[in-house]
Order: structure tokens, then sequence, then C-alpha cells
């Protein structure tokens, strides 16, 4: 039997496509639950219930509007690009999800461990605004367009910075493999021995990128209800605005996901005397993403003008500089192994 599943094509297609259900059937329930949390968080914050009605506590609240969009008709545009319509969200939702295939849980939990895991990450998310683009564009209609072309600008812009302060990083490692990266803050000292502490400045400005990148308030200009009439998805509904919605939280995830192995030693304890697992990596996402949920509570939304103001005069010199910053403090070592660990991680 084991060799059926490792010599065999057929046997390799079923194992991989195993591993594949494995990482993705969780993480769409965590998906579920997590946009529970996040309308919990906003409630509480505004001194109100939230969801509590449908199952207990409202816990299948996710579930009941899952099921509404999958039933309800789904509605296209006349003069609508009926292929480039449909192909949008599949596209937001596809790319997101084929990120995941290179994202460690724990020491070696991972669907492929490639040596330029950074790269391949960023590249699949720099095509997550192809999905609304072509959104805005097939829906014959000059709102989700302006929505779009909103989104275009505003995620070219902060993948700019992102790229930069994840360079940082890369310097430090010497590596783009996420397992070398966790490795490389693994120094016996738990909590203080993470990237967060020798980039520290960075860890504000890439929360702040993630924000942007995925559209997040208070950076949600792309769906501006108040001047877009709700954005780029505007025409959509059913399943298509369905799988919007999920591809737009995946990221979210996902860039917890990257915070956590950027920053945060990823399955690595905080404390020494902890053992190591993927419970922390769990934690470290959740808490990543509370502050998602905080943020998008308590902070009004940006003009647009000041977003990428922000973005171009502030983010990009300041992940400029602390490049050659730590490229500086890698090659001559100052301080030791604090910036330079490419020989612990790398």
């Amino acid at each position: 039997m084991y060799e059926f599943f490792t010599t065999t094509n057929t046997g390799i297609v079923l194992t991989v496509l195993g591993q594949c259900l494995l990482v993705l059937i969780p993480l769409l329930l965590a998906l579920a639950f997590l946009m529970y949390a996040d309308r919990k968080v906003w409630a509480a914050v505004q001194m109100r219930k939230g969801p509590n009605v449908v199952g207990p506590f409202g816990l299948l609240q996710s579930f009941a509007d899952f099921l509404k969009y999958i039933v309800k008709e789904v509605v296209v545009p006349a003069g609508a690009d009926r292929a480039v319509y449909f192909i949008a969200p599949l596209l937001a939702f596809v790319l997101p999800v084929i990120a995941w295939s290179v994202i460690p849980f724990n020491d070696g939990w991972v669907l492929s461990d490639i040596n330029v895991a950074i790269l391949f990450v960023f590249a699949v998310s720099s095509l997550e605004v192809y999905g609304i683009i072509m959104g805005g564009w097939a829906s014959n209609s000059k709102y989700p367009f302006l929505g779009s072309l909103r989104s275009a600008a505003q995620m070219i812009s902060y993948e700019v910075s992102l790229g930069l302060i994840i360079i940082g990083v890369i310097i430090s490692t010497g590596s783009m493999n996420f397992g070398a990266i966790v490795a490389a803050q693994d120094t016996g000292y738990g909590i203080l021995g993470w990237y967060w502490l020798p980039h520290f400045p960075m860890v504000f400005l890439f929360f702040i990128s993630c924000l942007a990148e995925t559209n997040r308030p208070p950076f949600d200009l792309p769906e501006a209800e108040s001047e877009l009439v709700a954005g780029y998805q505007v025409e959509y509904s059913s399943t298509p605005f369905l799988l919007f919605m999920i591809g737009e939280l995946m990221a979210v995830v996902l860039m917890c996901a990257l915070i956590s192995l950027l920053f945060l030693g990823g399955w690595l304890s905080p404390l020494p005397f902890l053992p190591d697992g993927v419970l922390w990596m769990v934690l470290k996402m959740a808490a990543c993403f509370f502050i998602f949920a905080m943020v998008k509570a308590i902070t009004p939304r940006f003009r647009y003008d000041q977003l990428m103001r922000i973005g171009w005069k502030i983010f990009l010199p300041l992940s400029l500089a602390w490049v050659v910053f730590v490229a500086f403090m890698a090659k001559f070592e100052v301080f030791g192994t604090f910036w330079a660990r490419y020989a612990m991680g790398g």
C-alpha cells in the first residue's frame, strides 16, 4: 500500500490531492470562525452583541451566511463580459489558496518546501489584483471600474514596501525558505531571539502595508461604500460575490501567517523551556488577526490621497533605508549575529 502511494502515478496524485485537502479544509473552516470572531470584536468595540442567534453563541452564523450566498440567484449585468465576469472571482479565490502551498505550520509541515518560498508567495499575491481589475472591468459599470482602478494603484504601491521589508529579513537570514527563517530565530532566548527585535521598526510598517495590500480598514478604499457604492464587487451576487469575500479574508490570514513566520518565530515557543509546535503558530496567527479586527473597529477610513502619500513618501523611503542599514549591519556583523544569522538558519 505504501509503495502504491509513493511510486505509482495514480498514488502520487492521490497523495498530493489528500495533502492539499488536509490544508484547504481546515483553512476554510478556520475562515468561517475567523469571520465570526471579526464580527464579534467589531460588535464588542461598539458595545453590541453581534452574531448570537444561529447556533450556540452564534457560532454557526458564518455557515448560515455561506448557505444564503449559495442558494441566491446569480445575476449577470446586461452588457457584461460573461467569461471575464466569472473568471475574476475565481482568480480572487484561487490565488490566495495557491500561496498557502509553501506556508509551513510546523517544522516540515508544508506542502512544498521550496528554497524560494518568499518569492513564490510574493509573486502569487501580486497577481491577486488582476481578479479585482477583471471583476471591475467586466461588470460594465463605471462604479466597480473606479473601485478596481483604486485597488490596482493601492495594492501595487504597498507591494513595494512589503517587498523591501521582506528583503531585510532575507538579508539577515541568507535564505528565502520559511523554515530557514524560523530556524534563524531559534537562538535559545525565546521571544527575545525573534526578528521582531532586530527588525523592530519594520514590524509596524509591514503590518500597515498588509492592511493596505488586503484592502482592510482603514485602507478599504477600493470598496468605499460611501463613495463607490461598495466598489469593484457591487455588480456581483451569490457565489461569485462569496468567492471575492473568501479570497479577501484568506489573503488577510495569509498576511497573519507571514507576520508570524517573518517576525514572530513561527512555530517557536516564546519561552525556551516550552516545546515548539504548531499550536504556537496558530496562536500567533490568531493574535495577528485580532489586531486586524481591532484596527477595523477603531480606525476611521483614510482619504485616497493620504493613503498613496503614506505609501510612496513615507513607507518606501523608510523601507529602502532599512534595507541599506540591515545590509551594512549584517555585512560587518555589528553586534555579532543580531542582524547576520545566515550561518544559523540559511
